[in-house]
């Protein structure tokens, strides 16, 4: 009897861990549950900052064109190595242009890396002063699909980023 409890226990302690693990994952990937797709923004200005950490990576600028902080989501590190992007590419004072989507929250708020002030955004992609782009997003998360992930295109159609950058270091 002891021991049928124990089972039972143990596996309703399973069943609903699982549960929550699930969920949580969903949350993660879901685009839409924190950025909006409605709202895209392009943020031209200097890195001040990059977290190369799981599961996302953030890029810290600030923009030469409004003078607000951003943080830009990513793809995880090893996504973003794949697509040619290094944390080296992104040293303090570079400057970049990133095309991304704003969070639905609007809201720019103190962040955690320096505590200033700092809107966020979903990146899709980002353009360095020598014109090569690279994708830097999440694909296949909700995200509306611009092109700039190459697994979005339809027969015939041409990716709108370049997938390598050869960057002077």
């Amino acid at each position: 009897m002891k021991t049928g409890l124990l089972v039972a226990a143990g596996l309703a302690a399973a069943v609903l861990a699982g549960g929550i693990v699930a969920q949580q994952a969903q949350a993660h990937h879901a685009f839409q549950a924190e950025f909006d797709g409605e709202s895209p923004v392009l943020l031209k200005g200097k890195v001040t900052g990059v977290e190369w950490v799981n599961p996302h990576t953030w890029v810290h600028l600030l923009s030469s064109e409004d003078g607000k902080n951003w943080m830009v989501e990513g793809g995880t590190p090893n996504t973003l190595l794949r697509m040619g992007l290094d944390r080296n590419m992104l040293k303090v004072g570079t400057d970049i242009i990133v095309r991304g989507y704003q969070a639905k929250d609007k809201r720019c708020l103190p962040s955690a890396m320096d505590h200033k002030d700092t809107c966020k955004a979903n990146g899709r992609d980002i353009t360095f002063t020598n014109g090569c782009k690279v994708f830097m997003g999440s694909s296949g998360t909700g995200a509306p699909q611009d092109g700039a992930d190459a697994s979005e295109l339809k027969a015939g159609q041409k990716q709108t980023t370049m997938a390598k950058c050869d960057l002077p270091g």
